[in-house]
């Protein structure tokens, strides 16, 4: 391509229609060519976050994307993330640190400095590749909240990006929401849509043809391509949205019996992407968990991250779950917590940062305190557990002090119950496998973990499977052409409803 750069956005009508995948395998279809490709979101809301080399948080997604481009995962990928951790307030992540808590009307008065470092970050990388794809958040047609956009049709013609609509066809409605998305926009965001993209469609294609040539003469778009429903293409999700969806089912167990794990749904639950190694394990069962009951049948509980641990810690017993985890542990049947929930595993917990409940009794099963603190801890720690090799990332406000067990990780361990800071330590292989063999013993189990699964490896097949999909679904020619050339011109203005056109 030269040193010519480029650059698409991927939009899409909802949250969760693909815009993601979409991307990611955008990206990898582009390395395969040869060409350097970086991804970007502007603006992401997520609580699964991750931890660059450098030290900077940036969103799950897009480091999973810069894997899928065969980058270094950078800051300037997501400049803005935000966190929320209640219904009203979210941390404001810029650049990889946070700069504040804010509530969305206070978020308005960072809209313009964010909107600068937005525009400086995708300069940068355009300056540093061929090609820059970019991802979209929720829908572009949230006309409530155009006019301070920075990460939609802001961003598009800010960069005179050309874009693509993705549409979840298995939600039902996605003619209906394609050319709604097209219409509720004004005329000079509307010149900027290119076309579309179906996804997760089952069955023959050809079934859709009179759908799509009427979206094309109603719009004067075309549809680029029809995705098929493709199940297992679920690692480093956004958002929870991603735990509603049905998943694969375990693969038959190694050794004899099938090991069961529920992981506590709680209602800010962050970087449950901790969870994706245990499922991929042949016979590990992995469920998500919101009341008593569904803890009853499990070998393991996990306690994973959350981005309000006092809030969740009191949804947990409201719900009776801190209870039976008590009884549960009491009886030596394994627990384990990561960050969040590690914490409220402890004698007690001390937020005057994130709650302000200041002392908080914890559930009393590891020997540990932890005191939240104003600074954010950012790291990629390594370290060794069960004679194997970890590496990690680590993303929290608590400090924990350990005052007894037996080490384990940078946590400890009492019995069947273990608390680490450490997120993803799952995917160390070697690691994973020790860890769940001695949950087996202590669960009674006759569990043995395969001896060959690579989570590594497994990721790169996934990331190769949505190149696939791009280059088999996608009229490859049709992307390439908007890559290079843009939006072409003379576009049909949908008409609609809004300011009375």
């Amino acid at each position: 391509m030269g040193a010519q750069v480029s650059g698409l956005l991927v939009a899409g009508t909802t949250s969760d229609a693909g815009k993601s995948v979409v991307t990611a395998g955008l990206c990898r279809w582009l390395r395969r060519k040869g060409v350097s490709v970086a991804p970007f979101k502007a603006q992401n809301m997520s609580l699964n976050s991750m931890v660059t080399e450098d030290g900077a948080e940036i969103g799950r997604a897009q480091y999973m994307q810069a894997q899928a481009a065969g980058v270094t995962p950078r800051a300037l990928m997501n400049p803005v993330l935000l966190k929320p951790g209640s219904d009203r307030r979210s941390q404001v992540v810029v650049l990889g640190r946070p700069v504040a808590e804010v509530d969305a009307l206070e978020y308005g008065s960072h809209k313009e400095r964010l909107r600068a470092v937005v525009g400086e970050s995708l300069a940068r990388l355009r300056e540093e590749y061929d090609v820059v794809v970019c991802e979209g958040a929720g829908s572009p047609a949230e006309i409530n909240l155009r006019a301070g956009d920075i990460v939609n049709m802001g961003l598009a013609r800010a960069a005179n990006l050309p874009v693509v609509v993705v549409g979840d066809i298995d939600r039902g409605g996605v003619f209906a929401s394609l050319f709604g998305t097209v219409a509720l926009l004004e005329p000079e965001d509307q010149a900027l849509i290119a076309g579309f993209v179906i996804n997760k469609f089952r069955g023959a294609v050809e079934l859709l043809e009179p759908g799509l040539e009427r979206l094309h003469a109603l719009t004067g778009r075309p549809t680029l391509g029809v995705l098929p429903w493709k199940l297992g293409l679920y690692l480093d999700s956004e958002d929870t949205l991603a735990l509603d969806k049905p998943r694969p089912d375990a693969r038959g167990p190694y050794g004899r019996e099938t090991l069961r794990v529920a992981v506590v749904r709680f209602p800010r639950v962050s970087n449950f992407t901790d969870l994706d190694a245990l499922a991929c394990e042949p016979g590990v069962v992995v469920r998500y968990a919101a009341s008593v009951g569904d803890l009853a049948e499990a070998d393991l509980v996990v306690l994973p991250g959350t981005r309000a641990t006092v809030r969740d810690l009191a949804w947990l017993r409201e719900r009776g779950m801190a209870a039976e985890i008590v009884r549960r542990a009491g009886e030596g049947l394994p627990v384990l917590g990561v960050c969040g929930g590690y914490q409220m595993l402890g004698e007690e917990i001390v937020d005057d940062v994130e709650s302000g409940e200041g002392r908080v009794e914890g559930l009393g099963l590891l020997p540990v305190r932890a005191v939240f603190g104003a600074e954010k801890t950012l790291g990629r720690p390594s370290g060794t557990a069960y004679g194997e090799p970890v590496e990690a990332y680590e993303i929290h406000h608590g400090v924990v002090t350990v005052e007894g067990g037996e080490p384990f990780l940078d946590g400890c361990r009492a019995g069947a119950v273990w608390g680490t800071t450490w997120h993803g330590a799952m995917e160390n292989d070697g690691f994973r496998r020790a860890f769940l063999a001695d949950v087996a013993r202590a669960a009674g189990r006759d569990f043995v973990p395969a001896p060959d699964v690579s989570f590594a490896g497994l990721r790169e097949a996934t990331l190769d499977a949505l190149g696939d999909l791009v280059e088999e679904h996608l009229d490859t020619d049709a992307v390439w052409r908007l890559i290079e050339g843009g939006a072409p011109g003379g576009l049909p203005v949908v008409r609609s409803a809004v300011k009375g056109r």
